[in-house]
């Protein structure tokens, strides 16, 4: 098995054509020179020297006259295989013609595997029902796949337990409020459909629950709020691999350990900061008051000691295996809130059955080794942009072999112009969806940082939206269970 690294920074290889040896100019000085072509011993047109014999006037033009005709048909012959080179080229149809320039990523794994190695892209399942929530006063809409319309919700049927459905399903941690509204009180076309949930199918979200209405017999929509997450206040102008601006990624955080840094992170909630197992499975051993979360922060150098927020809990993935990196995600759970500012916030979980495809262009950041000889890191935050990639091809046998999980996804350049690196282990991996950036992945492992062929692997978040939910949840029911009881420890207060 290939020796792989845990992105405990991140590289970005400068493309400037004065730094850089272009893909086909390294190819070329790794592999065979041009082929020379020489004479050698054994060959007709070689004759030692001395051999010759002295050669009379007479035989002197024949042999003349013999070489001139031996040299007319080699010409000829010459002639006749440079024209049909010509004529081949001329006549080959252009789709067999090699493209010129630079080789695709794609093409060169593909050159390696041959075709069979290519992914069919299948299309993506559609949902049979889809919420929104209006920007401006906060209803809730619902779309359900028969219907292409969007329906307001009635409020008759509803709980809070729908509306935490609701926000999960957008990508949001948790619900914050939700309320009936009347009807007399909000401006809505007079073709407005309503939709309202079947009490006999449970209150549930399926498809079947969905009821159209001309209107609610109540009076009353559903208004709802989700927590925040995903927004930018203080975005600034996208460079890769530059320093990074402070309130460019809001949910950046440094997981340190002490005072040093020893993971990034991101913020979900104000209590709640997801990162890699790995990064705390090395440090088990240590005190749990040991921990801090940094957030808001761009220079290390700017904080001082026993700052940032005290990790209260420290949860890895129950099935987090040390052998293959697997399940390589954990929680943590911070003792006092964040305040969330224009610096400090959080981003979303992707939506519910929502897959970015590949070569959409994402972002990752941290503050680990900015070169591959892991020799320099940085002091303040970078970030830089990589492509999404198939697992499929990262599994090929020119990259991973295999070794990557469904709970894995890689991202990067096969020619390693940017990666993650030691010290961005489980820092975000952010897609943009619209107006609001999701994490998509967790950074995990790979082989070296911006080796070619070796792409950064993350932990793919969207396959432990169930896990972050449920453990979010139920650890949040336990701390207002442990809140009523003023008089015991935290110690003796026992926590999921």
């Amino acid at each position: 098995m290939n020796i792989v690294t845990f992105k405990v920074g991140l590289f970005t290889e400068s493309l400037m054509l004065d730094d850089q040896t272009p893909v086909e100019a390294q190819y070329a000085e790794e592999g065979p020179g041009p082929e020379i072509i020489r004479a050698e011993p054994g060959d007709q047109l070689w004759r030692p020297e001395t051999q010759q014999q002295p050669i009379s006037p007479v035989g002197r033009w024949c042999s003349v006259r013999h070489s001139c005709a031996l040299l007319g048909c080699l010409g000829l012959l010459a002639g006749v295989g440079v024209g049909s080179w010509l004529l081949v080229l001329y006549l080959w149809p252009a789709a067999s013609q090699p493209a010129s320039g630079t080789l695709q990523d794609e093409e060169i794994v593909l050159n390696c595997l041959g075709d069979s190695s290519e992914e069919v892209l299948l299309p993506s399942p559609s949902k049979s029902v889809s919420f929104r929530i209006n920007t401006d006063d906060f209803l809730l809409e619902v779309q359900v796949r028969a219907r292409p319309d969007w329906l307001l919700v009635c409020h008759e049927g509803w709980s809070s337990a729908l509306g935490r459905l609701v926000c999960q399903s957008l990508g949001h941690l948790r619900l914050t409020h939700h309320k009936g509204v009347n009807l007399s009180d909000i401006k809505f076309n007079s073709s407005q459909e309503f939709a309202q949930l079947s009490p006999r199918l449970g209150g549930g979200l399926l498809e079947e629950a969905w009821q159209p209405r001309n209107n609610c017999i109540s009076g009353r929509v559903v208004s709802l709020k989700c927590s925040e997450c995903g927004a930018r206040p203080l975005a600034s102008r996208i460079v890769g691999g530059q320093a990074v601006a402070s309130g460019r990624w809001p949910w950046q955080a440094s997981v340190a350990l002490g005072s040093r840094h020893t993971c990034g992170g991101s913020v979900l909630a104000p209590q709640w900061v997801v990162t890699a197992a790995h990064c705390i499975h090395s440090f088990r051993l240590s005190r749990l008051s040991s921990w801090r979360v940094h957030a808001g922060l761009v220079s290390h150098s700017a904080t001082r000691p026993h700052q940032g927020a005290v990790v209260e809990r420290i949860i890895p993935h129950p099935l987090y295996s040390t052998q293959n990196h697997d399940y390589d995600v954990a929680l943590l759970r911070l003792r006092t809130p964040l305040n969330f500012s224009d610096t400090v916030g959080a981003v979303c979980l992707p939506a519910k059955e929502q897959r970015f495809p590949r070569g959409s262009h994402c972002w990752v950041s941290g503050w680990g080794h900015t070169d591959p000889s892991h020799t320099h890191s940085s002091d303040t935050l970078q970030d830089t942009v990589v492509p999404l990639l198939s697992t499929q091809l990262c599994n090929s046998s020119c990259m991973y072999s295999g070794a990557l999980t469904p709970r894995m996804l890689c991202a990067g350049y096969l020619d390693g112009r940017a990666d993650a690196c030691q010290g961005d282990s489980g820092g975000p991996l952010v897609c943009p969806d619209g107006g609001t950036w999701r994490l998509v992945g967790v950074v995990s492992w790979g082989r070296g940082c911006a080796e070619a062929n070796h792409p950064g692997v993350y932990a793919n978040v969207a396959a432990f939206l169930d896990w972050i939910h449920d453990t979010a949840q139920v650890s949040l029911g336990a701390v207002l269970v442990c809140g009523f009881q003023k008089d015991l420890l935290l110690e003796n207060c026992e926590h999921p």
